[in-house]
């Protein structure tokens, strides 16, 4: 269903591949999906058509192709864990890739979601206080958040986080909710990566899946069905 297409950054106009998706249906929305580690794998890709299949145009930018163009690995290989973190430090945990994030915002009409995994948590998390043109944000596991608790959304966002995450202590669940109290922050009977096929909780990722539409809905992207 998809393709891949190119974005270009606010900042210097250089290009970052995407996956992008067509709506199947009448048009909800855009929606920008930023990634894992592990780049824009063949899991995101078909998340981007299953949310293609219910109205959204989605965008998967290739945040690290300033530094790996094209990279695209399955989430289950640990020998290559070291290098992909190596490069989510070097890309300041998501700080250091918004241009990409907010080239494919720009690419897209409104109104334009955004949602991350694992490191695209993060990415999410900073693209709803730093990026503009979004209606709403969830950010799935990132687990670098609560070193970014300065960040005050300015769209209506939410945090899906697993109980049982080791990169994620309670104490950092507890510093995000004393920080932005009035955020919703779900904690679910999972681990990390309950959404993707290494981690997968089919529970989990099912009501965070729905709370992620009904945010997006009241937002502006609904037709009133999730």
């Amino acid at each position: 269903m998809g393709e891949t297409v190119q974005v270009a950054s606010p900042r210097d106009g250089f290009r970052f591949d995407a996956w992008r998706a067509a709506p199947v249906e009448a048009r909800r929305g855009g929606l920008v999906i930023c990634h894992a580690i592990w780049g824009v794998t063949p899991h995101l890709r078909g998340l981007a058509d299953e949310f293609a299949e219910i109205g959204y145009e989605v965008l998967v930018p290739s945040l690290f192709d300033r530094t790996q163009r094209g990279f695209a690995e399955r989430d289950t290989d640990p020998a290559l864990q070291a290098r992909q973190n190596g490069l989510a430090e070097a890309a300041g945990w998501g700080a250091g890739v918004l241009d990409a994030v907010q080239g494919a915002i720009d690419a897209l009409a409104p109104p334009v979601f955004a949602m991350g995994f694992c490191f695209g948590g993060n990415v999410a998390w900073l693209a709803a206080s730093r990026c503009t043109g979004l209606a709403a944000v969830a950010a799935f596991y990132g687990g670098q958040i609560a070193t970014f608790l300065d960040d005050e959304p300015k769209v209506p966002t939410v945090l899906h986080l697993g109980k049982a995450d080791p990169l994620i202590p309670p104490a950092d669940v507890e510093a995000i909710r004393a920080a932005h109290p009035d955020l919703p922050v779900h904690v679910y009977e999972a681990g990390h990566a309950f959404v993707a096929p290494n981690g997968f909780h089919a529970d989990s990722a099912r009501l965070a899946r729905l709370r992620t539409l009904q945010l997006f809905a009241r937002s502006g992207g609904g037709r009133g069905e999730v």
